[in-house]
C-alpha cells in the first residue's frame, strides 16, 4: 500500500502570534487532493496549527482517506547527536525528550532559547546551537557562529548535502535559519507520532499506515514559486505559494514515482531523516507548475483500468470498487459568477465569506430581554423604539427592560431572549408575560447555521438551487468550477441506421445514440454527437482521434466484444490500453475500457437495454468521478414484489420495473431485445449475487430512473 489520497504541506514558524491579516512569516497549510486543490490555510499560532493538523488527520482518516502531510523543517540532527543527548541513536527518543522541555503558548511565547542552551551545555565547547535576537540574553547560546566546531557532530546532514538546502538545524536565528523551527516542530511531531494511525517517513515502517509524516523542504521547487504571482485576487505571499505548490506537486505525482522516491534514500537517512523528493527537483517543479491560478489535474495512469491478476468474471461491487480507485478527475478549474453555477462541479470548497445569519436575531415577533427568567408572572417596563428586520434598534437595552422586536431584527445590546407577541400583554409602557423562560428562547445565535470561514459546500458537490440559496446567504458571489465534463457517443455497426432515413432489409435504426446522448444531458455532462461508424477499423480510429481531441471521455456501443466485427476492442487493444470486463451481471457482456490517446473509452454492448444498465450501473458514477464531482451511489428502497422470480446464483440482475399501489412491478419479458420495456419502467429492480427465489410480497430493491439523475 504506497498510494496516497491527500497531500498537505505545512510551513512552520517559531515566531511569536502572527498578526490577523495574513502574511509571511507564520504557519501555512496547502492541501491537495489527486482530484483537487483547495486554497491554503492562514494559521496564528503553533497550537491552532497542531489542533487543525490531528482533526484533519481524524477527517481524512473517517472518510478513508489516506494522507501525506509534509513539514518544512529537519526531523533529525547530524549522526551522533540525539546520543549525546538521550543515550540512543534512535531520533525519535529526541522528539520526547523535547517534548518534555519545550513550552509554548497562544501568544507565541516559549522557552526555545532557554532549551538551546541546556542542549550545548552537553558538549564541550561553544554551540552547536548557535543565533539569537539579542546578545545579552541566553549566554549559553553564541550570538555568531565563529568559534564553534563541529568535530563531535557534523554542522549538516547529509540530506541537506544532497538536497543542497543552505541552512543548518544548529542554526536559531538569522536568514535563512531552520533551528528554531525545528526545536518548535519536533514536539509537535512527537505527539502526533503518538496516534496509532500515524507513521514517520523514513523512521517508522509507512507502508501500511492512513497517515505519514515526511520533511521536505520548498526550496525544491524553487523555479515554480518564483514564476508564480499568485491567484489574481489575493497578493503573492510566498510561503503560501510553497506551500500550495508543494501539495499540487505531489498529488500529481504517480504512486509509483512517489513509492520510488520514498523507498530511495540512503542509510544515514535512517537516523538523520531526509528531504523527500531530494534528487526529483525537476519532477517537482514541472509538477507544480508556473500557472498557479489554473486546477490543471494530471493524466489518468495507463493502467487505470487494469484487473488483479487472474480475475475472469467480475462481481458488480468489485467492478465498481476498481473504477472508483482508478479513475480521478480530468477536467480542470475556472472562476464563475455564482448565477451560472448551477448543475456544475465544485473545485475548491466554497468558504463562507459572512456568517448566517450575520448577527443574533429574533425568530419570531415579540419583546427581547435579558433572559433567563425564572417561572411566575414578570412585568418589565419597555425602552422606546423598536427592532425591525433591515432597521435594527442603535442604542442597548438597560437590564431589566423589554423592547419590540420582530422576525428577523437584530437582537440589540442587552438582548438575549424573546417572547412571543401572543404570550404577553401591553399597555403602552410596560410588558407582562409568565414564565419559565430560558435565555435565548426564541432567538437565533450568530452563526449557528454558517459561521464565517466555514466550509459552505465542498469541493466536488454538483450546484442545486438550494445550493445557489447558501452561497448567497454567506457573501459568496462566484465559485470556482469544474469545466463541465464532455462525453462523445459513437455507435458502431454496418447494420445501424439513423432514424429518418430508409432502412433496408437487415439493417435497423441506431436507438443507442440519441438514448445516450439524452442521458449524459440529463447527468449534467455535455454531450458530443460523434455519429454512427460502420465496421471499417480505419474509419472508426479516425473518428476515434476526432473524439478523443473533442472530448474528455468517450462511449461506444457495439464492438466491445471478441468477434471478426468488434473493431473497438480491437482498436484499443492495439494502444494497449485495453481491459475486457467480463461483469457478472444481467442484462450486459463484457465491457470493453481502456484509454485513446489519454482519453477514457467505455465500450459499451450494442444491445440498447445491455447499454443503458451498463451506463446507468457503471459510466454514470464512473463518469461523475472523472467530472470531479463526488462519486455517485444510486439511492434504492426496499418495496414488496409484485412478482415471482426463481434466481440461479452468479449474476447480480436488473430487472426493468415499476412501482404500482407500493409494490413493484416488472416487465413481462427479460429479452434484452425488448426496447418497449426501458419507457415502460420507471426504474430497476436489483436482485443481489446469490440465488434467490422472490415470491410476492417479498421485499426487493427498487432503484427508481431519478436516483441516477435521469
Amino acid at each position: 500500500m504506497t498510494c496516497f489520497d491527500t497531500f498537505a504541506m505545512v510551513d512552520w514558524s517559531a515566531a511569536r502570534r502572527a498578526p490577523e491579516r495574513p502574511g509571511k512569516d507564520s504557519i501555512w497549510i496547502g492541501v491537495s487532493r489527486r482530484d483537487r486543490e483547495e486554497e491554503p490555510l492562514y494559521f496564528r499560532t503553533r497550537i491552532q496549527a497542531e489542533t487543525w493538523i490531528a482533526e484533519f488527520i481524524s477527517r481524512e482518516n473517517d472518510a478513508g482517506r489516506r494522507v501525506l502531510i509534509g513539514f518544512d523543517f529537519p526531523f533529525g540532527y547530524p549522526r551522533g547527536f540525539a546520543r549525546v543527548v538521550t543515550g540512543s541513536d534512535d531520533p525519535v527518543e529526541l522528539w520526547y525528550w523535547l517534548e518534555s522541555r519545550i513550552r509554548d503558548d497562544e501568544s507565541g511565547e516559549n522557552n526555545r532559547f532557554e532549551v538551546a542552551e541546556e542542549l550545548n551545555a552537553l558538549f564541550e565547547g561553544p554551540g552547536p546551537f548557535w543565533g539569537k535576537p539579542a546578545k545579552d540574553r541566553w549566554p549559553g547560546v553564541p550570538y555568531r557562529k565563529r568559534g564553534i566546531g563541529f568535530d563531535r557532530v557534523a554542522e549538516r546532514r547529509a540530506g541537506d548535502i544532497a538536497a543542497k538546502a543552505a541552512s543548518s538545524c544548529f542554526q536559531l536565528a538569522f536568514p535563512p535559519s531552520v533551528g528554531s523551527q525545528v526545536l518548535m516542530g519536533l514536539p509537535m511531531l512527537a505527539r502526533l507520532r503518538r496516534r496509532p494511525d500515524v507513521a514517520v517517513w523514513p523512521f517508522d515502517d509507512w507502508t501500511g499506515a492512513k497517515t505519514v509524516l515526511a520533511e521536505i523542504w520548498p526550496g525544491l521547487i524553487e523555479p515554480a514559486v518564483r514564476s508564480t504571482t499568485g491567484p489574481a485576487d489575493q497578493p503573492a505571499i510566498r510561503d503560501r505559494e510553497q506551500v500550495r505548490l508543494m501539495a499540487r506537486a505531489f498529488a500529481g505525482l504517480l504512486f509509483e514515482d512517489l513509492s520510488e522516491m520514498m523507498r530511495d534514500i540512503p542509510e544515514a537517512a535512517r537516523e538523520e531523516a531526509w528531504i523527500l523528493g531530494t534528487g526529483h527537483a525537476d519532477r517537482l517543479v514541472a509538477l507544480a507548475g508556473p500557472g498557479a491560478d489554473v486546477l490543471q489535474p494530471p493524466p489518468l495512469r495507463n493502467d487505470c483500468f487494469a484487473l488483479p491478476a487472474g480475475v475472469d468474471w467480475t462481481p458488480v461491487d468489485e467492478a465498481l470498487g476498481l473504477l472508483k480507485s482508478g479513475l480521478s478527475v480530468v477536467t480542470d478549474a475556472e472562476t464563475v459568477a455564482l448565477p451560472d453555477a448551477l448543475n456544475r462541479v465544485l473545485a475548491r470548497d466554497a468558504l463562507a465569506l459572512r456568517s448566517n445569519p450575520p448577527q443574533a436575531n429574533s425568530a419570531v415577533d415579540g419583546y427581547g430581554f435579558a433572559g433567563p427568567v425564572p417561572e411566575g408572572a414578570h412585568v418589565l417596563p419597555l425602552v422606546g423604539g423598536r427592532s425591525a428586520a433591515g432597521a435594527p434598534f442603535a442604542g442597548p437595552v438597560p437590564e431589566g427592560h423589554a423592547i419590540r422586536i420582530l422576525t428577523g431584527a437584530t437582537l440589540p445590546d442587552g438582548v438575549d431572549t424573546v417572547v412571543l407577541e401572543e404570550d404577553v400583554r401591553v399597555d403602552g409602557s410596560h410588558v407582562a408575560f409568565r414564565g419559565p423562560l430560558k435565555a435565548g428562547a426564541n432567538a437565533r445565535k450568530a452563526g449557528e447555521d454558517v459561521r464565517e470561514g466555514d466550509i459552505a459546500l465542498s469541493a466536488g458537490r454538483v450546484v442545486t438551487p438550494a445550493d445557489l440559496a447558501l452561497l448567497s446567504a454567506v457573501g459568496i458571489s462566484q465559485v470556482d468550477l469544474r469545466r463541465q465534463l464532455r462525453v462523445a457517443v459513437v455507435s458502431t455497426g454496418d447494420e445501424l441506421v439513423d432514424s429518418g432515413e430508409q432502412a433496408a432489409k437487415g439493417r435497423i435504426f441506431d436507438a443507442n445514440r440519441p438514448m445516450l446522448l439524452a442521458m449524459i444531458a440529463r447527468f449534467g455532462f455535455k454531450p458530443v454527437d460523434m455519429g454512427r461508424v460502420g465496421d471499417d477499423r480505419g474509419a472508426l480510429k479516425d473518428r476515434l482521434d476526432a473524439a478523443s481531441a473533442m472530448a474528455d471521455a468517450i462511449l461506444t456501443s457495439g464492438g466491445a466484444s471478441a468477434g471478426d466485427e468488434d473493431h473497438v476492442s480491437a482498436l484499443l487493444k492495439e494502444a494497449g490500453a485495453m481491459q475486457e470486463w467480463r461483469i457478472a451481471m444481467k442484462p450486459g457482456r463484457p465491457l470493453a475500457l481502456g484509454l485513446w490517446h489519454d482519453t477514457p473509452v467505455f465500450g459499451l454492448p450494442g444491445n440498447p437495454v445491455a447499454a443503458m444498465v451498463c451506463t446507468l450501473i457503471f459510466a454514470r458514477p464512473a463518469l461523475s468521478r472523472l467530472a470531479g464531482a463526488d462519486w455517485t451511489e444510486p439511492q434504492g428502497f426496499l418495496v414488496p414484489a409484485a412478482f415471482e422470480k426463481n434466481k440461479k446464483p452468479g449474476r447480480r440482475e436488473y430487472l426493468r420495473a415499476r412501482v404500482r399501489n407500493g409494490r413493484a412491478e416488472v416487465f413481462a419479458s427479460e429479452g434484452s431485445g425488448r426496447i418497449s420495456g426501458l419507457s415502460w419502467a420507471e426504474g430497476l429492480v436489483e436482485i443481489e449475487d446469490g440465488a434467490r427465489h422472490i415470491r410476492p410480497g417479498d421485499p426487493v430493491r427498487f432503484i427508481p430512473y431519478g436516483s441516477f439523475g435521469l
